[in-house]
């Protein structure tokens, strides 16, 4: 509590200039992922204040975050279509894949995984970034026009023929959960049917208009339709919000931009009564705990989404932790990984409580707080409590921001997410793999591979198939980069200098193999031939296994099957300095003693000499 305390002063500063940076922000993020501004203002709120009370990194100031947000987009998009475009209906289980996600991260923190999180290769990260950056950017560019696709009823009616078909469907539904037959009462199924309104038909025209719409590939889709129905004002104030952002960094970066840009814009548009379009209204007052999601809570809605709440929480571990390493570097201290996971799992599950979208620790607002003189975890409790000031007095002017202006904050964000670092790279890395004629970087290929199936396909799995094609990839350099080591081919063989003494008459009787490096998948080939490379005249074969250090279990069975062989053939064989590992897997399916009793196992090549001349007969 002591140290705590130590800095309130610069905490104080700090907390109450990253809450302020964090605002327009977490408004954008809320609005992006369909729950509304007042979604993104709950999670900055509690996930900045409980992230930093519990978490192990002093500086970090947490919140939504692009990544979160673009997982939490697709997330919340699925659930509201699966519940007939209702965000209303939908919220307890979007809220419960938020909140177990959270409670993911506290168990990923206790079981230690934060230290591994460094391990994740850097292509899978760039790509996701990237994708991350082009998802923001396509989906902006709409609203940024002012074209929204459910207010298009040229668009709206095309839909109407598919929307009688999901009443109908419906109602079918409803008589099958009320044992009703439609073939035996066929009478009833007519008289729902005549109860259908024009509004309910509409209603679920523009719910599939806006299914339709959504994602990078909606978006693409409605754009030709979109440029032919631009909202100039729209797309004035979006363009001015960008002009801001980017020309107000170059005065000074002492306020941040995306403030003035948002403060400006909509000062205009609000005092000038131009006509825009607001915000959804942010709630006043204290947020309240959404207990439906307990009260209505049913584990069938969520099941199909537990593999999605893993990898949210997956994501808000990368994403928090690379911004530990930053604040790490900024001020010349160490986080603990695996608390920082529990704060953020803490500040996840509370702020989905409350109807907040998920975050992480966001790197603008961790470097703003360090920069203004942040040093413990009350600079983040700061912030967050700043943001609910802010809320709780300004939510009616804040009600009155232009959507367009927020639109226009995040095509900077996405703009600003992207790793142009990786893409940089991509000329100069090595072309180390072949498709044919064509030669490619791996790294390149694995980021691209991200890049463009998160963009157009799914986020969750682009990351999985980058990860497994980035180890398919890795275990293919080392094993080839150890097989090069790991001496199993060649017949002819320096003479290791203890075996100057061996009796000459016996060469052609005793044949000597050295096994240098690991016996594993990526050798197991070249060893697997080594029973072709023993002479006809050799009835004994002496292994010499001083220096393999390792064997899986490939390697395992390639020493069963060619012992097997030799034994087959009544060659006897000798091992030679058989280390712990490998002699602990041989003696599990019984190589050891059957193949190989244990006096045929000697510690060094003297005592095998002994052996040889005692018990191999020159038969030449």
């Amino acid at each position: 509590m002591k140290n705590l305390f130590s800095n309130i002063k610069g905490d104080a500063f700090g907390g109450i200039t990253a809450g302020i940076v964090a605002l327009p922000l977490a408004l954008a993020f809320g609005v992006s992922s369909g729950l509304g501004p007042e979604a993104g203002l709950y999670g900055a709120i509690f996930i900045s204040f409980f992230a930093a009370l519990f978490g192990g990194t002093a500086t970090q100031i947490s919140g939504p975050t692009a990544p979160m947000t673009a997982v939490s987009m697709v997330i919340i998009a699925g659930i509201v279509a699966a519940n007939d475009g209702s965000v209303e209906k939908a919220l307890p289980a979007i809220l419960s894949v938020f909140l177990l996600a959270g409670l993911i991260q506290i168990g990923l923190g206790f079981i230690g995984v934060g230290k591994y999180i460094r391990y994740i290769p850097y292509p899978v990260v760039s790509g996701f970034m990237t994708a991350i950056g082009v998802i923001i950017l396509l989906t902006q560019i709409l609203p940024s026009i002012g074209y929204y696709p459910k207010e298009d009823a040229a668009f709206v009616e095309q839909f109407k023929p598919q929307a009688e078909e999901v009443i109908l469907e419906n109602i079918l539904k409803e008589e099958a959960g009320e044992g009703i037959l439609v073939l035996e009462d066929f009478k009833e199924t007519i008289n729902r049917a005549h109860s259908i309104t024009p509004e309910q038909v509409l209603n679920e025209s523009q719910t599939l208009a806006a299914k339709e719409a959504s994602g990078t590939i909606g978006a693409l889709k409605v754009l030709p339709r979109a440029l032919k129905n631009i909202n100039w004002l729209e797309l004035i104030l979006a363009l001015g919000t960008i002009l801001i952002i980017y020309g107000f960094k170059r005065i000074t970066t002492a306020i941040p931009s995306t403030l003035v840009a948002l403060v400006i814009m909509s000062g205009i548009a609000y005092g000038f009564n131009l006509g825009y379009r607001p915000i959804s209204e942010i709630p006043g007052g204290i947020p309240i705990p959404r207990l439906e999601m307990f009260t209505s809570f049913s584990l069938g809605s969520i099941t199909p989404y537990i593999f999605t709440a893993l990898t949210l929480s997956l994501l808000g571990a990368i994403d928090s932790l690379l911004t530990s390493v930053v604040a790490d570097n900024m001020t010349k201290t160490k986080h603990k990984p695996n608390k920082e996971l529990i704060g953020q799992g803490i500040g996840n599950s509370i702020g989905a409580i409350f109807g907040g979208i998920p975050g992480a620790g966001a790197t603008i607002r961790t470097v703003v707080n360090i920069n203004a003189g942040g040093k413990t975890r009350l600079s983040g409790m700061i912030a967050g409590v700043m943001l609910l000031l802010i809320m709780l007095v300004l939510a009616p002017v804040a009600s009155k921001i232009p959507a367009a202006v927020l639109a226009g904050i995040l095509i900077t964000v996405g703009i600003g997410v992207m790793d142009y670092k990786g893409l940089k790279a991509i000329p100069s890395l090595p072309k180390d793999i072949k498709f044919g004629p064509i030669k490619l970087s791996s790294e390149v290929l694995i980021m691209l591979v991200v890049l463009l199936l998160s963009t157009f396909w799914d986020l969750i799995y682009a990351v999985g198939i980058g990860l497994v094609i980035a180890s398919l990839m890795f275990m293919k350099k080392i094993g080839d980069l150890t097989a090069e080591r790991s001496d199993v081919k060649s017949l002819k063989e320096e003479a290791w200098e203890d075996e100057s003494d061996f009796p000459q008459q016996l060469k052609e009787e005793v044949f000597i193999k050295h096994l240098k490096g690991p016996l594993f998948f990526g050798s197991t080939s070249d060893f697997q031939a080594l029973t072709e490379q023993i002479p006809n005249t050799a009835k004994t074969v002496i292994l010499r296994l001083g220096r393999m250090q390792y064997m899986d279990q490939s390697g395992l069975y390639a020493m069963e099957d060619m012992l097997q062989e030799l034994k087959k053939n009544d060659v006897e064989v000798l091992f030679v300095g058989l280390l712990k590992q490998p002699r602990y897997m041989m003696e599990r399916i019984d190589i050891i003693p059957d193949f190989i009793p244990n006096e045929h196992i000697f510690k060094d090549f003297k005592t095998c000499l002994k052996w040889v001349r005692s018990n191999v007969e020159d038969v030449s």
